[in-house]
């Protein structure tokens, strides 16, 4: 699957996620139709703490619409660390850092190697 953009309103609601969270992170599930990034999906027994955020893998929907996953950086680094590049195969191949403090311009696409991806903002 590629992914082509993100829904406008979604991103709206995951800058705000983010600062409804903070100064804990939160993670997420991303879902796509039609290669575009257009629904949340919160996962069970999801835990959100001031340096990390995890979940739970046997939450993870049997769906072939997952295209990856967001999580906050409260400190605002938009750049995955380590952890988060270990994370990012696991939970699909697209993959959105949102950065303290929540503006429309704080938040980047990673591939599920680390490395940087565009994305246009539709709708």
């Amino acid at each position: 699957m590629i992914i082509r953009g993100i829904q406008k309103d979604l991103l709206c609601l995951l800058l705000q996620m983010g600062r409804e969270s903070h100064p804990n992170e939160f993670v997420a599930l991303i879902r796509e139709r039609d290669g575009i990034m257009d629904e949340v999906n919160l996962l069970p027994g999801t835990v959100g703490r001031e340096d990390s955020a995890s979940l739970m893998y046997d939450m993870m929907p049997l769906d072939t619409h997952v295209a990856g996953s967001v999580h906050s950086h409260p400190n605002g680094v938009l750049l995955p660390s380590d952890a988060d590049v270990s994370f990012f195969p696991r939970t699909g191949r697209y993959h959105l850092i949102i950065g303290y403090p929540y503006r429309k311009q704080d938040w980047r696409c990673f591939t599920a190697d680390g490395k940087p991806c565009k994305l246009e903002v539709v709708g």
